[in-house]
């Protein structure tokens, strides 16, 4: 049954009312408060049952069919809401805000909040150790503005990038929790597949619009103060990205209160492809086991591991920056401070996300303690801090304050152990308020208090048989028997005549049921007021403490990197201007940290005359290990990190891009072999002179000779046209020929040895290209019967003889297209072009026997005019035809 029905007069109305309210949240799943449960109707309850696993069961009837129900307890609603949002699935919380007493038909109710993937600060909803991203993303011609806020910190960036793969790169980056896109945008790379994707209309990214709402949030005359007004992409986004969060939260966002440009040219720039290929903090099957962030990751706070994962897939380009980090790593080395401060940081709290609940209003009383135990550490770090030499060191010092006064008010204030929410009281301490004092005292002490007027009052009437009572009809009396009322006081005021008693009040006892009738909801109404005073005060010093924060989170990554760099023997490297990289002695960080045998290090050498290597040798030799190992120690320096070598200096890089594994893309129709082709592309046509490029196998993905085809042209266009330091791994013997015809390409190989038909790796990296790859052995290594394997062993003798017919056949034909292919190049251009003999130097080519070869060796391109070129061909066809 759909959610669309309208609350029509066949409905009560109760639901009437639920129908209003969903009416106005058709995108969310409503959460309906009904006494100690949230009801849940309709499609929505359909859709929680099978996600929550809870049951569906039925309530009334809609046009004479039974309405779909299910409910969960209000009190552990946290759980459910966890798991919804983890789908992707924004809730809208009703509560009752009426009062059932004096409530005519359904009490009334509202939507408190809506909880949505993207917005959520609630501590039971997020994972501390990972950034819970809301992104909008607005499309402008080939322009692309990006804006994200984390909702818990308030900090709020936007960039701007060129071109769709560009784009994807950053959503990969930032990996949002919910994404916001026009209604206009059908690109289905950027929509297909996202849990947490949300249509928003196109007036929604409205510049105009967009920029009166940010100089409101931010109080500014304009948006130039910050950067970023000539970014009108992102801009756009910015507006709409905001407009969503105000909605969703109901309130305003004191802690939202920059915005700031991520500019693309300060980073080193990664593609989506890369990012995942690299492993930086989830792995290939979606975890986050075996990745560069788990090896690294000792932070003491959930806000330093969170910076560290921000760190990892933003590395930066800044020298200055980076040296100041490494200088300040090697002072926390010195005499193992790092562990000292490591001490004190565990004592620190997720002061990010707690003081995002403060500004949002919905911290919670063990927020306070955290907060309390947080900022009461502050003056250990600032003295210890006091006596480090690195300059970033003392600047931390400085943005880390103190906060007696905060440590005072909430020492004073809170109890030691609160309990998990205000709603029931006892989170405020005896003695700091006295009104909320006497208030728990008549609660708690009313019955001593009525014995202890009991016996004053037989004192001061002289009535032995005088009584102090109770009853729910009348309140509280002094009850005389009607013998006695004649000695009443004249302060008495009778309240009930019985048969043989009358009962009185008196001023005093009057005041006093006043007070105790009232007490317990007087006392918890007022502990409520105090504890807003309480978050009213701490929001007053919100900047300082956010400010603080950030200090300490980012100690806490330089703390980590100084002690993993101790435990994990990683070397301080040397960061550069000048191009190239040096590593001797160079490790995977991941992969020595899970190999049970001893990790064997290598040497990778890159200048401006030596920028490509081309790597053979077997598979499982370790080419693809080396080749990581590379990018993520480039990788490493480029946070500031030490990174794991003997020694290493790097210059600064612009990029970082791999083309590496295998995969398809079924959604958007596109095959394994088209894949590798596109992330091809992507890398020939913004790879610089200044990036670090990894291509492993290109062009496995289609024939053998199209395959070879394909590695050989982008391998001579990376090293003769773009003059990357590139990293370019191979089973295609005949391009370790290039070096012969092209400057600044070299051969290395991963080593290995036979054993009695079986193969042993080296790993070790070796000048000159392999003598043979193995792969045989490598597939008896891999459990392929012994039969197959004789059988391939034949096979592969026969190919290397030439006397296999399918395979001379074979050759002949690639032979031929490789002559088409070279005199279609002379005819493009009149400039010489470049001798297509290198990739038939091989054995591969050698056992033709079709007189085409012996004539193709015999010309001199060089000397061809077009028109001559196009006769030799013509030649060359008539030849292959009479060999044929």
């Amino acid at each position: 049954m759909s959610n669309t029905l309208e609350a029509n007069d066949s409905h009560t109305p109760m639901m009437q009312q639920y129908l209003r309210i969903k009416a106005q949240h058709k995108d969310e799943i409503v959460f309906y408060r009904m006494g100690d449960f949230y009801e849940l109707f309709f499609d929505d309850a359909k859709k929680a049952s099978e996600i929550l696993d809870i049951t569906l069961t039925a309530r009334g009837k809609s046009n004479g069919e039974p309405i779909p129900m299910a409910g969960i307890p209000f009190h552990s609603a946290d759980g459910y809401l966890a798991k919804l949002v983890k789908e992707g699935i924004s809730v809208a919380v009703c509560e009752q805000v009426g009062d059932p007493a004096t409530s005519k038909g359904p009490v009334e109710r509202k939507v408190m909040r809506i909880v949505t993937p993207g917005t959520v600060s609630d501590e039971a909803l997020l994972d501390s150790r990972r950034d819970n991203l809301l992104v909008a993303l607005h499309q402008a011609g080939e322009t692309f503005g990006i804006a994200s806020l984390d909702m818990a910190s308030g900090r709020f960036l936007v960039l701007e990038v060129e071109g769709l793969e560009s784009a994807l790169g950053e959503l990969q980056r930032l990996s949002p929790a919910e994404l916001l896109i026009s209604d206009h945008i059908t690109t289905p790379a950027l929509v297909e597949n996202r849990k947490g994707l949300r249509r928003r209309g196109p007036w929604e990214f409205d510049l105009e619009t967009a920029e009166r709402l940010l100089i409101q949030q931010f109080a500014t005359k304009d948006l130039a103060g910050f950067g970023c007004d000539h970014l009108k992409a992102a801009l756009c986004a910015a507006g709409c990205l905001l407009s969503y969060a105000r909605e969703t939260q109901r309130t305003a966002l004191p802690h939202v209160r920059s915005l700031a440009h991520e500019n693309r040219d300060e980073a080193v720039i990664m593609d989506a492809a890369t990012r995942r290929n690299l492993e930086l903090d989830i792995n290939l099957t979606g975890g986050d086991e075996h990745t560069l962030f788990s090896v690294l990751n000792r932070t003491a706070t959930s806000m330093g591991s969170r910076l560290l994962r921000r760190w990892l897939n933003r590395p930066l380009r800044d020298l200055a920056l980076l040296i100041g980090r490494q200088n300040a790593i090697a002072e926390l080395q010195h005499n193992y401070a790092f562990e000292v401060f490591n001490g004190i940081l565990k004592r620190v709290g997720d002061m990010e996300r707690i003081l995002g609940r403060l500004a949002l209003r919905s911290a919670r009383p063990r927020d306070l303690s955290r907060l309390l135990m947080s900022v009461g550490t502050y003056p250990e770090l600032q003295n210890e801090l006091a006596h480090t030499q690195s300059p970033q060191l003392k600047n931390l010092a400085q943005q880390i304050s103190t906060f007696p006064d905060i440590v005072d008010l909430l020492s004073r204030a809170i109890i030691e152990n609160p309990p998990v929410v205000i709603r029931d009281g006892g989170v405020i301490a005896e003695g700091y308020d006295a009104e909320l004092d006497e208030l728990r005292n008549i609660s708690t002490n009313a019955g001593q208090y009525l014995l202890d007027l009991e016996t004053r009052e037989r004192e001061r009437t002289g009535i032995p048989t005088l009584k102090v009572g109770y009853n729910r009809v009348h309140g509280y009396f002094i009850e005389l028997t009607s013998a006695q009322s004649e000695k009443a006081p004249a302060d008495y005021i009778r309240r009930q005549t019985l048969k043989n008693a009358e009962r009185y009040i008196t001023p005093e006892l009057k005041e006093f049921e006043d007070k105790a009738l009232s007490a317990q909801s007087r006392a918890l109404a007022r502990e409520k007021a105090l504890y807003e005073e309480l978050i009213d005060i701490l929001n007053n010093q919100l900047i300082p403490l956010q400010d603080s924060a950030a200090a300490v989170a980012e100690l806490d990554v330089l703390t980590t990197l100084a002690e993993r760099a101790d435990a994990l023997g990683f070397c301080k490297p040397t960061l550069t201007l000048q191009a190239g990289i040096h590593i001797s002695g160079g490790r995977h960080p991941v992969v020595e940290q899970v190999t049970t045998a001893p990790f064997v290090p290598n040497d990778l050498e890159f200048t401006p005359q030596r920028h490509m290597l081309i790597i053979t040798g077997p598979n499982m030799g370790g080419k693809s290990t080396y080749m990581r190992q590379a990018a993520l120690i480039t990788l490493l320096a480029h946070i500031g990190s030490f990174v794991p070598a003997q020694q290493a200096t790097i210059g600064i890089v612009d990029r970082i891009f791999t083309r590496i594994g295998s995969a398809d893309d079924l959604a958007g129709g596109r095959s394994t072999f088209m894949v590798e082709m596109t992330e091809t592309a992507n890398i020939l046509h913004n790879a610089t002179a200044r990036s670090l490029v990894l291509m492993d196998e290109i062009g496995r993905g289609t024939s053998t000779f199209d395959g070879l085809s394909l590695a050989w042209a982008c391998a001579k266009h990376l090293a003769e046209k773009v003059r990357a330091f590139t990293l370019f791994a191979t089973h295609y013997f005949e391009i370790t020929t290039l070096p012969e015809t092209v400057s600044g390409i070299a051969n290395v190989h991963l080593n290995a040895t036979e054993h009695k038909d079986n193969i042993v790796f080296l790993h070790k990296v070796q000048e000159g290209p392999a003598s043979k790859s193995y792969g045989l052995q490598v597939a008896k290594l891999a459990g392929i019967p012994a039969q197959v394997l004789a059988e391939a062993q034949q096979q592969l003798h026969l190919l290397e003889n030439g006397e296999h017919p399918h395979a001379i056949k074979s050759s002949s034909t690639v032979a031929a297209s490789a002559i088409i292919a070279t005199t279609d190049a002379v005819q493009a251009t009149s400039e010489p072009a470049a001798a297509p003999a290198s990739p038939l130097q091989s054995g591969l080519f050698d056992t033709l026997p079709n007189p085409a070869l012996a004539a193709l060796h015999k010309i001199n391109p060089d000397s061809l005019s077009p028109r001559e070129a196009l006769e030799q061909l013509y030649r060359l066809k008539e030849l292959y035809a009479k060999g044929k």
